[in-house]
């Protein structure tokens, strides 16, 4: 194939599988275009049941000594859904091996997904919030001392335990229960692992797995056929916007630890989130099947409007020493977090404990996500709801919230999982490792706090010297270290610490914006990060505990994807990585795939690099030129444009292409890992620049290859993308003459606050903005054929 500058060919293997081949677009029967549709189908969940997920480490000791087990979820054999799986790595004598890790089933073979895939309405709802596809066992909690997981399935919960000297495949024990409804976000207690919590019907219950006593820990949900409008609480659930816009699914954390007594009880501790939603909006929407009922309602805080009010609090749970759970106190602090600074934090975008169990930490972000502070709260601020909560005249350390990180943004924060503690060697600081764009890339820090007293905690607002101002917390940061640095950006994903030898890991896009790899920094004296994975591919990684192994799942925009475990090795100052097994041999890409080729050019109008796919039609003929589709997304959060396989989630362009169409796939500006700079293009302004890009785009493309026809231009995408698409037929109707809209966003006036406030502000202070970027401002610019 014809190639011009800037642009890469790949030659794809052969395979077995066929799918259509036309070398001219010919008018298809709607029967050829289903059977077309269908083959895609099949093939791409033939490709994504094969690839493992889910990964965690677990030393075991056998007969033959230490042995590292990879647990991991996937498709056993025959099986058409992911179960519970596992291998055994042995370091010593495999290292620069490249020998076939065998997957091994931890259960017996049982049905994991609901009788004909029927979820319940929160199943259903959670697996959309998570775009989640796959079927059977979808995710799991273990804990790692004993082996003992809990996992849902089958509209249920289960249990198993994996012991050295026992005997596998075992068949899980299901989890019995009084409840009515589902049982949803099980998690083990880390202080006993005979107890494990759970949500039902909207509040937080307890069960002890070995005796099957069970008890309701919280009652702020009603149920019992209350209306929408009747009962707006919940607790231990995150709310829609914090889980939809800010990816945190969960709304409880167990402490790290327990308290034993002498007498044998232990006292367990759970931070919890009370969601009260009274104040946000109730919409009613006709349900599509009617088999229920004619109208779902739903709460949905549209631009603008209110948002969910949300308030942590502990609880203290009393387990006797026969297992027998006791008292059970509910705690909170004596005034929301948001009365302590000026600026009113809205979203408590992240929470959970510090590793030593002390203290409760907290992400607090602006309504318009322009300021973030992390907060340190000791449990002694934390009291009972019946006590005297304005009698709090201690300035002592152990109760005074501190604030250990503040920042400001004039663009808005990307919210991450970057956050680390190291254990307090002096009582008055804290050190810890965190993530920011400030500079306009994503980049580490190591960072030390004071912890010092101060007058800021909580002050009694019925006092006549209170002043909000004064008691407004203010970081106090003793050292802010950057830990990487440059044009290229750490990505948002989980960061691995060996203190041992002081190094942290993670996952960044230093080598080019089109790959992901595990690099290594020294945190103690940083200098140029090392690459620990393969080139030529972009990885998704997983490290055990000890950052002594690691597995990669990896492909190519040539090659599918495949999984390799990894041995991290020291010689000296020098960290290499060497492999010690295959999980996963790449699939045999099907016969006549052909995947897109990269290209890039500097954009005349930006003077951005832009990087781009174009599928061609298969046996495309020299000076042919063909009907094209453009395929945007075009939005915030989203890359389309990498070096990995295609031939799954976009594996409907393949079958444009077979059916004798080109394909154009251009990240614009507004998109995801190419630094702030690049993606606040869009800031104030949705649906303006994106446009122009892909315009742009598409007249270089057709300038280098010269196998476009320009009068035959559609364009087509789902979400941010079908409301571009129709954003584009209406803007440029002189370039795109058909649209395929998918899910589109209309009118940014009623999308959700959690995302359209940070890129757009509210509808008040950003009237014309929101004009502007509204598909109906342009209706009467949509041609009329």
């Amino acid at each position: 194939m014809a190639t011009g500058p800037g642009m890469t060919t790949v030659v794809p293997d052969s395979g077995i599988f066929d799918l259509p081949r036309n070398a001219t677009p010919v008018k298809k029967t709607w029967q050829e275009l289903r059977t077309a549709v269908k083959e895609t189908r099949r093939m791409q969940t033939s490709l994504a049941n094969k690839v493992p997920l889910e990964f965690t480490f677990r030393t075991i000791l056998t007969e033959n000594g230490p042995v590292e087990r990879l647990y991991f979820l996937g498709v056993y054999g025959s099986g058409r859904e992911n179960t519970l799986l596992y291998t055994d790595i042995s370091l010593d004598n495999s290292v620069g091996s490249d020998s076939q890790l065998q997957w091994q089933p931890m259960l017996e073979s049982f049905q994991a997904t609901p009788h004909l895939g029927l979820f319940s309405k929160e199943e259903q709802l959670l697996r959309e919030r998570k775009r989640m596809g796959a079927f059977g066992i979808t995710s799991y909690d273990i804990d790692l001392q004993s082996g003992r997981f809990v996992f849902p399935a089958c509209s249920s919960l289960f249990t198993c335990t994996d012991s050295s000297l026992a005997n596998q495949p075992v068949f899980p024990d299901e989890i019995g229960s009084q409840c009515n409804g589902i049982r949803m976000d099980a998690k083990l207690c880390p202080g006993n692992n005979n107890i494990m919590a759970f949500v039902n019907n909207n509040d937080l219950w307890i069960t002890n797995i070995e005796t099957g006593d069970e008890t309701r820990l919280t009652y702020q949900h009603k149920g019992d056929g209350a209306s929408l409008s009747e009962d707006p609480k919940s607790a231990g659930v995150a709310s829609y916007i914090v889980q939809e816009e800010f990816d945190r699914y969960t709304g409880y954390w167990w402490q790290p630890s327990a308290k034993t007594d002498q007498d044998g009880s232990q006292t367990l501790r759970m931070l919890y989130e009370e969601v009260d939603e009274s104040d946000v909006e109730i919409l009613h929407i006709t349900s599509p099947s009617g088999a229920d009922k004619d109208v779902d309602e739903y709460r949905y805080p549209r631009a603008g409007t209110a948002n969910a009010e949300c308030t942590l609090k502990l609880l203290e749970i009393t387990i006797e020493a026969d297992g027998k759970f006791g008292a059970v106190v509910d705690k909170c602090l004596p005034e929301p977090l948001s009365n302590l600074f000026d600026w009113s934090p809205e979203y408590t975008v992240r929470c959970d404990w510090t590793p030593c169990g002390k203290y409760v930490w907290a992400q607090l972000l602006s309504r318009n996500q322009q300021q973030i502070a992390l907060v340190l709260i000791p449990l002694a601020c934390f009291v009972p709801l019946d006590a005297d909560l304005t009698s709090r005249n201690d300035t002592s350390t152990d109760r005074q919230i501190q604030v250990i990180y503040e920042e400001e943004s004039d663009v808005w924060i990307n919210v991450h999982d970057h956050l680390y503690f190291f254990p307090q060697t002096i009582e008055s600081e804290i050190s810890f490792i965190w993530s920011s764009e400030k500079t306009g890339y994503r980049h580490l820090y190591y960072v030390t706090a004071s912890l010092q007293p101060c007058n800021n905690g909580f002050q009694d607002p019925a006092m006549e010297t209170y002043d909000k101002q004064s008691s407004t917390l203010k970081s106090r940061i003793l050292k802010c270290q950057a830990l990487t640095s440059g044009s290229s950006a750490v990505c948002c994903k989980e960061i691995w610490v060996d203190e041992t030898r002081q190094l942290v890991y993670y996952v960044g896009l230093h080598d080019t914006p089109l790959e992901e790899h595990l690099y290594v920094v020294s945190y103690i004296n940083p200098s140029e990060p090392v690459r620990l994975t393969e080139s030529g591919y972009s990885h998704t990684v997983e490290m055990s505990l000890d950052c002594n192994v690691f597995v990669s799942v990896f492909s190519s925009i040539s090659c599918p994807p495949s999984a390799k475990v990894y041995k991290v090795s020291h010689t000296g100052s020098e960290i290499t990585s060497q492999i010690v097994g295959t999980l996963l041999e790449p699939a045999a890409v099907y016969n006549q795939y052909q995947p897109p080729e990269i290209f890039q050019y500097k954009s005349d109008s930006s003077g951005c690099t832009m990087y781009g796919l174009l599928y061609k039609p298969h046996q495309i003929e020299q000076g042919k030129k063909y009907p094209t589709v453009v395929f945007v997304y075009g939005g915030p959060q989203v890359q389309l444009v990498t070096n990995s396989y295609k031939g799954i989630k976009l594996l409907r362009l393949h079958t444009l292409a077979s059916l004798g169409y080109v394909v154009m796939v251009l990240d614009g500006r507004g998109s995801y890992n190419r630094g702030l700079e690049f993606e606040a293009r869009i800031k104030h302004c949705m649906g303006t620049v994106e446009i122009e890009d892909q315009v742009e785009g598409l007249q270089w493309i057709a300038s280098n290859t010269d196998c476009i026809d320009l009068s035959r231009v559609a364009i087509h995408g789902w979400s941010y993308g079908g409301y571009l698409s129709l954003m584009g037929l209406a803007q440029r109707p002189d370039v795109f003459k058909v649209s395929i809209a998918g899910a589109p966003v209309t009118s940014w006036n009623i999308y959700d606050t959690g995302y359209t406030e940070r890129y757009m502000d509210t509808p008040r202070n950003n009237v014309q903005g929101y004009k502007e970027g509204s598909v109906l401002h342009y209706v009467r610019s949509f041609p009329n054929e």
